[in-house]
């Protein structure tokens, strides 16, 4: 396995534990609430930092089991990988957030938007990493 392919599971690994840390929390702040919580920047900083730590301690981990492999440049069939993973994920955040828009016009939640947007954008990023190990592994 590549280091690349690596690193895609780990980010794969840090936004699932993250973005489910978050969904959880606004949740129960939600049930609490008796309403949709609003969007909370402590949260969001708390989402960031563990999302930020798992990154670097993955990174880190893998790196220091071999070094060899950190400065290894995507070969021509990786990077076509990589940029067809990258448009379909731009695909999936867009259609994310024309929705969100879409639903804001119809019900006029604010808070609504922001979550639609946030996780279009948590949901694309999956996507990336998802099609890359997909894509490589059927390319091998």
């Amino acid at each position: 396995m590549t280091f690349n392919e690596k690193s895609a599971w780990i980010m794969l690994a840090a936004l699932l534990v993250s973005g489910l840390s978050y969904a959880g929390a606004v949740a129960n702040l939600s049930a609490d609430l008796g309403q949709l919580a609003p969007p909370s920047v402590p949260l969001l900083i708390k989402f960031t930092v563990v999302l930020i730590l798992i990154s670097i301690v993955g990174h880190a981990l893998i790196a220091a089991l071999r070094p060899g492999d950190t400065n290894d440049r995507l070969d021509e069939r990786e990077q076509r990988v990589h940029d067809k993973a990258g448009n379909w994920s731009g695909i999936v955040l867009g259609f994310g957030v024309i929705a969100a828009l879409v639903n804001y016009l119809a019900f006029g939640n604010a808070d609504l938007l922001f979550y639609g947007v946030f996780a279009s954008l948590f949901v694309a990023q999956l996507a990336e990493y998802v099609l890359q190990l997909a894509m490589t592994k059927l390319a091998s």
